[in-house]
């Protein structure tokens, strides 16, 4: 019992100093880089009222106030501002494959940090933050609050997370998505998308809510070096078979599928109305995300 107790005080110390590491990098990331952009990227619920004030030559006739206007006999406008507060939802793809990466990560390590730095980039703009983590099936649901105490506690699960099953089903975690989540919010779905069609779900969610598409790969699974005879082995099924990447045909064949693939998944996302980035395990995450913002605030 004892030893146990060591192991376990041991294997808590270790989490804490992971989840210290992954705070320190991006909430750094999100007060210097992100946090501007965040802000101006994604809309509020919309405008509230704040005062009223004279008019003045160029404001808009629509905002003139008619009983204060009558009351002084001066005509006066009603000043509106964006109410800023969103909730942000982050769904979480935990499945087998996303333990996958052979050059600076896993994707596993990346979704952590991505989901870490927008969420420390939404409570520094006073959103809620919650996160679903999904497999082929609901992993965990984490209902959106707000706080610094909130996030580390979605960083320490990112972290220490086991997931039950290891195959991915992105509409059924859309379809309790949109059922667990009544009020219009924002959505970030970090996942390989490596799953069965999802398109009719991705659209009722992006009608009901604003939701954006991270993808993230593996260069490996894009383009196989020439290795000679390789096992490779599928993370979800658990299924091994030897693979000869020395073979020039074989590896243009399994391009072709990963284009076919990446092409697919472009058109839904397309269909669907949602934005979406792509972001390798080789290179950071920083450039992407940042080209995501500015995309989306010269739409607004």
């Amino acid at each position: 019992m004892i030893l146990d107790s060591k192991i376990m005080a041991r294997d808590t110390k270790e989490l804490l100093k992971k989840v210290r590491k992954i705070e320190i990098k991006t909430r750094g990331l999100s007060n210097h880089l992100f946090s501007g952009e965040y802000h101006s990227a994604f809309k509020g619920r919309g405008m509230a009222f704040s005062e009223v004030r004279e008019y003045h030559v160029g404001d808009e006739i629509r905002t003139i106030d008619w009983n204060v206007t009558a009351r002084f006999n001066h005509p006066y406008v009603k000043v509106f501002d964006e109410e800023r507060e969103l909730t942000v939802m982050l769904l979480m793809d935990v499945s087998g494959s996303e333990n996958f990466g052979t050059i600076n990560q896993q994707k596993q390590e990346l979704a952590t940090e991505l989901c870490a730095v927008l969420a420390f980039s939404a409570i520094q703009n006073n959103d809620k933050v919650g996160v679903i983590f999904f497999s082929d099936k609901i992993e965990k649901f984490i209902p959106p609050k707000k706080g610094r105490s909130h996030i580390l506690m979605i960083i320490r699960e990112l972290i220490d997370f086991k997931p039950q099953n290891k195959g991915t089903d992105v509409a059924e975690a859309l379809k309790y998505f949109t059922s667990v989540i009544k009020k219009k919010c924002t959505a970030f779905i970090i996942s390989d998308f490596m799953s069965s069609e999802f398109e009719s779900e991705l659209k009722i969610a992006n009608k009901k809510h604003d939701v954006i598409a991270l993808r993230l790969y593996d260069k490996h699974e894009e383009e196989f070096p020439d290795l000679g005879l390789i096992p490779v082995i599928d993370e979800e099924s658990g299924r091994a078979m030897w693979v000869n990447t020395g073979d020039k045909n074989v590896r243009e064949a399994f391009k072709r599928d990963a284009l076919k693939r990446n092409s697919r998944l472009q058109i839904t996302f397309s269909k669907a109305g949602v934005d979406a980035a792509e972001i390798g395990t080789h290179e950071s995450y920083v450039k992407p995300l940042m080209t995501l913002f500015k995309k989306r605030e010269r739409k607004r």
